[in-house]
């Protein structure tokens, strides 16, 4: 079985945590929601947690319902929303 960690993640999909990061960084959020399609939901609490140790302050939750794309967003009081999906939002 493969495990589902940050390094993983990393070496096999296209996901710039940095960037990420920056994005937090340059908000200062009190609450991320994180939403993700059904085949990065494995990696959801591994990347939670890579996120809630660089940024300590804020609360990241885990949206557990389905996504069926970019335009699919919840309502939330969250003060941001990253969605991860398989193309990049322009």
């Amino acid at each position: 079985m493969e495990t589902k960690n940050i390094k993983n993640l990393v070496e096999n999909y296209e996901i710039n945590l940095d960037k990420i990061a920056d994005k937090i960084k340059a908000e200062i959020p009190k609450s991320v929601l994180l939403q993700f399609p059904d085949g990065l939901k494995p990696y959801a609490t591994s990347i939670a947690d890579y996120l809630q140790e660089r940024f300590p302050k804020v609360f990241f939750k885990i949206w557990l319902g389905s996504c069926y794309g970019a335009c699919d967003v919840p309502k939330t009081d969250d003060d941001f929303l990253i969605q991860f999906g398989h193309a990049e939002w322009t």
